[in-house]
């Protein structure tokens, strides 16, 4: 989301005559678009400002503005801190607004902000200013009416409210055009996704149809209301990407109740039962939560059995941190100690990596379709990537294809980040 949030401010400033520069430090302007999710983030974007100011000295005159969710949360604080030397601040739904805040700092010398949230803007008139590659984000809906006790997103992106099916599927015949292969559709709680009497079942099936799309997917769902009507478009339509991100956060139910996530162990494996059966191919993947307060030993030993029930193929997990204004942080004081957190974390990715060798493993002998795409920097520059459907990286040991290209791969090896793999 945030990734499009950057594209969605490109655009906007680029309408406002600003340039863009590769070199940071050409910069006239530095802007920081920044998560709310976790204290880490947090700690870096302190850390960049200063990093910033360093390098240009006491007497540059470049501005720095914060963005997106931080700039939200930590309003007050960042406002007030004399030591960290930023100029201005915009939450996610003020981005329209930066050209007139970065004329407002730069005339007044005094620290410009708006993080006004928005009860309609969806951002739906303005054109993202994207990179060239495959795969484009698109923002569907903004905003989250969940209220998970952990999570800040409701106090820094506002409520629910969804782009028409028509606004959308304009963008994605232009990404067409220019050539993109593959959308993904982004929600905070993308199948809460709803326009009028149209649901998000209705929105993928269209964008589907889309001449030129060959892949489409979507992130992330909520357990709560997975529909049926979802699942069966996903198996039978060859264009939806057979992936589904399914959070589970924690498995142990009075844990599940103060996170507020509306449903309870055994409804989220069920789904995941549902979700097997119906697609059997599918790559499930997750988010997981340790050391929520109060958790105990044997609450935390659910949630690992609950992961080894599930067979995910990954999970992304992470120690609990407070994060200030969520309900978690007024109720339930962050009592579990960072030893036994790292010790539980450490625990739950020994289990995971293990589940996902073992399932990549298992992928040797078969044949994907890959979408080719850019190299990552970290894989050695003779290598070309893509992702099957699963998305799952495939590492060939060939460069000569093109990005966006479309490739038959059987699979030779796998390690447990990535499939290797020999074009048919």
């Amino acid at each position: 989301m945030n990734e499009y949030d950057s594209e969605l401010v490109r655009s906007i400033l680029i309408k406002e005559n600003y340039e863009f520069v590769t070199d940071e430090l050409k910069a006239d302007i530095v802007l920081l678009n920044t998560c709310a999710v976790r204290e880490h983030a947090h700690r870096r974007v302190y850390g960049r400002v200063h990093n910033i100011r360093h390098e240009r000295g006491k007497d540059s005159l470049v501005m720095i503005g914060i963005l997106g969710c931080m700039a939200t949360n930590l309003r007050q604080s960042l406002l007030e801190d004399r030591s960290l030397k930023i100029d201005f601040i915009a939450g996610p739904d003020s981005y329209k607004r930066l050209g007139q805040l970065i004329r407002e700092a730069a005339d007044n010398g005094q620290k410009a902000y708006d993080v006004t949230l928005s009860e309609f803007e969806t951002y739906s008139d303005i054109t993202p200013n994207r990179t060239d590659g495959v795969n484009a984000w698109i923002a569907v809906m903004r905003g989250c009416d969940n209220f998970c006790t952990f999570c800040v997103v409701p106090y820094t992106r506002g409520r629910e409210r969804s782009r028409s099916p028509e606004n959308v599927l304009k963008e994605v015949r232009q990404l067409a055009c220019e050539g993109f292969k593959q959308v993904t559709l982004l929600g905070q709680n993308v199948n809460s996704y709803r326009y009028e009497n149209h649901d998000f079942a209705y929105l993928m099936d269209e964008v589907s149809r889309v001449e030129g799309i060959e892949r489409v997917r979507f992130t992330s769902p909520h357990p709560k209301d997975f529909p049926d009507r979802l699942l069966d478009l996903m198996a039978a339509n060859p264009k939806i990407c057979k992936h589904v991100h399914l959070p589970l956060q924690a498995a142990n139910n009075r844990v599940l109740n103060l996170m507020n996530r509306t449903y309870t162990k055994g409804e989220y494996l069920k789904l995941v039962n549902k979700i097997r059966s119906k697609i059997p191919n599918i790559t499930l993947t997750t988010d997981i939560i340790v050391g929520f307060p109060t958790e105990t030993d044997a609450e935390f030993e659910e949630t690992l059995q609950a992961v080894i029930h599930a067979q995910f193929d990954s999970a992304f997990s992470f120690k609990y941190s407070e994060r200030q204004g969520t309900i978690a942080a007024k109720k339930y004081p962050d009592q579990v100690p960072e030893t036994v957190k790292t010790d539980r974390i450490l625990r739950l990715n020994k289990v995971q990596n293990e589940i996902t060798y073992k399932k990549n493993r298992a992928h040797i002998g078969q044949v994907f379709e890959i979408l080719i795409e850019p190299t990552p920097q970290d894989k050695p520059s003779h290598h070309s990537v893509g992702r099957t459907g699963g998305n799952k990286l495939v590492i060939l040991s060939k460069k000569d294809y093109k990005i966006g290209e479309t490739v038959q791969v059987m699979i030779t090896d796998a390690t447990p980040h990535a499939l290797k793999g020999h074009p048919l």
